[in-house]
């Protein structure tokens, strides 16, 4: 592997750590604001549990995403 490849490879991984990033802070926004939403306006019914499950199941993918783990799965 050549110099150039290994800082365009250095380069993809931190564009995708950042990727992730933006990713995991807009994830907690949003459930800083629909937890206490949820609880506030009808605390019965915790609906907020599903857009957690569902929107942290794809963080979890992004995430694996990031640290290279599907590497093998999408080589060019």
């Amino acid at each position: 592997m050549g110099d150039n490849e290994r800082r365009a490879e250095i380069g993809a991984g931190r564009r995708r750590l950042r990727a992730f990033g933006y990713h995991l802070i807009g994830y907690f926004l949003v459930m800083i604001i629909v937890v206490p939403v949820n609880l506030l306006t009808d605390p019965e019914q915790p609906w907020f549990v599903l857009p957690m499950i569902g929107w942290g199941a794809v963080l979890g993918i992004h995430a694996a995403f990031a640290m290279s783990l599907f590497r093998n799965l999408f080589r060019r």
